[in-house]
């Protein structure tokens, strides 16, 4: 019999409830990956523990209700739509779909848990991450092997690499990206990326003291092949250039740095304050890092920064949607994990010529 293959989406995660007790669960978990906080367990227990979880969670709460709806958070959301259009495309193809949340539910063990009672043997995983970095995709495979590790029979695992300059997912953003700009005629385009500290980076660099350097990230090499950072500028140039937007009129940040230690720069909040400085009225923002909008996006850009924005003389500032659900996207992805599928008949007519059984008919 042939070996029945399944899908499992993963996202990063969102809190069950807007309400303190569960985004304190949900932080808890989140900061509690050593991949996320990367510093002595000692040191982030205490951090978490007597600061972080007495303070966060009201706060981050609060923001939640800003944006949560009747389906739950927009990540959710979003994501549990993308979830079904997927399901649907690849139902000729008989391979069933499960939609995982690194942190939080519907957890990676509920989703594999899932493709395992449709019969499933071998998994495809998605991380629904673009850009490449330890404590998004290193941590969510890492869960998914250390969950399957437990199990006694195995299934295969081929997992989607980071798809940062995938001219399918450049071409989706930049296509619901200019239906927007083509209305809102912004002065200036703003690529802001979710941050992470620079010794994340540093971590990264297959040669030592590459990265962190005027022009580092200009092209991506052997040296900073799983550079964050450079892997964000190469997703902002891609669009920028399908779009037809000249350098002088884009530019690149990072968002949502925590704690005090050097994250990647510029800020998104210090870049927002230096554009309307220049005299920059109708900022448009792309959140690149993000397929789906969620609180980062929503919240964070869309309200505080758009709010700051005005406050400091902007005229109007474009939150670009994310991919979420659109049928462009829900079509990339599934190209996406096709290209990924087995060719079983190639492999039985091989089988055929060499006078041997396929490994899938003999199990």
């Amino acid at each position: 019999m042939s070996l029945k293959t399944g899908l499992l989406l993963v996202n990063l995660g969102t809190p069950d409830a807007p309400e303190t007790a569960e985004v304190r669960r949900y932080l808890a978990e989140f900061l509690s990956d050593p991949r996320v906080v990367d510093i002595h367990p000692v040191a982030r227990w205490l951090l978490l523990h007597c600061i972080i979880l007495r303070l966060r969670p009201a706060r981050s709460a609060a923001a939640y209700r800003k944006v949560w709806g009747k389906d739950g958070s927009p990540l959710l959301h979003h994501s549990r739509r993308l979830e079904s259009g997927v399901a649907d495309r690849l139902a000729a193809d008989d391979v069933p779909v499960a939609l995982a949340m690194r942190y939080g539910n519907p957890s990676i063990a509920t989703g594999i848990e899932a493709l395992r009672a449709a019969g499933c043997d071998r998994l495809i995983v998605f991380p629904l991450y673009p850009q490449y970095a330890a404590s998004t995709t290193g941590s969510t495979v890492e869960a998914v092997y250390r969950n399957l590790a437990e199990r006694w029979n195995m299934p295969f695992v081929t997992v989607v690499p980071p798809f940062y300059d995938d001219p399918r997912f450049l071409d989706v953003f930049a296509a619901i990206g200019g239906e927007h700009l083509a209305e809102f005629r912004p002065d200036h385009v703003l690529f802001s990326f979710h941050g992470l500290p620079e010794r994340h980076l540093r971590k990264s660099e297959e040669r030592p003291g590459h990265c962190l350097h005027s022009g580092c990230c200009d092209h991506i090499g052997p040296a900073n092949r799983n550079c964050y950072r450079a892997q964000c500028w190469a997703t902002a140039r891609g669009i920028a250039q399908r779009l037809e937007i000249p350098p002088s009129k884009t530019s690149v940040a990072f968002q949502s740095r925590l704690g005090r230690t050097p994250w990647i720069q510029p800020y998104t909040e210090q870049a927002v304050q230096e554009l309307v400085g220049r005299g920059v009225k109708r900022l448009a923002v792309f959140c690149p890092a993000f397929v789906a909008d969620c609180l980062e996006t929503v919240e964070e850009i869309g309200m505080r920064t758009k709010e700051d924005f005005l406050a400091r003389g902007g005229e109007d500032l474009l939150l670009v949607p994310s991919l979420n659900a659109d049928p462009r996207w829900v079509h990339a992805v599934t190209e996406m994990t096709k290209e990924l599928l087995p060719d079983q008949r190639a492999i039985d007519r091989a089988c055929e010529r060499l006078g041997v059984g396929s490994r899938a008919s003999s199990l």
